[in-house]
């Protein structure tokens, strides 16, 4: 069964090309929120293996949720979605996720990340996932 994958982020075409991506490489999409309070209360509901977390969002941001989903779901992992992707950043959120992927690079990089936090093998691409 493939990982439940909840994606978060305050773009609506954000959310869509994550989810055909996803789609694409036959992950499960378990559903979608649009700000941090909307991750946390369907992490809640549905309890997804790993969240997608766009790290800037109006309100709640990434980062407060991901501190939020680990206390409500510890066996949910948390991967970053996000457009600063320099190194001291890079340091200051690994602290709170499984993994880290810049938006940029989303198409190359998440789908390695998700195979390997989900424990699934992968067919096609094996190019190597920030962690």
């Amino acid at each position: 069964m493939p990982a439940r994958i909840l994606v978060v982020d305050d773009h609506i075409a954000a959310r869509i090309a994550i989810r055909a991506l996803l789609d694409w490489h036959s992950f499960h999409v378990c559903g979608e929120a649009k700000d941090g309070n909307d991750a946390i209360e369907k992490t809640t509901k549905l309890k997804p293996d790993i969240a997608l977390l766009d790290v800037n969002m109006p309100g709640r941001n990434g980062v407060n949720a991901a501190f939020e989903i680990r206390r409500i779901s510890p066996h949910t992992k948390i991967v970053f979605l996000t457009v600063h992707d320099t190194p001291i950043v890079c340091r200051a959120l690994r602290q709170w996720a499984h993994g880290l992927v810049s938006k940029s690079a989303a198409g190359i990089e998440l789908i390695p990340l998700l195979h390997r936090l989900a424990g699934t093998s992968q067919q096609g691409n094996s190019s190597p996932a920030r962690n």
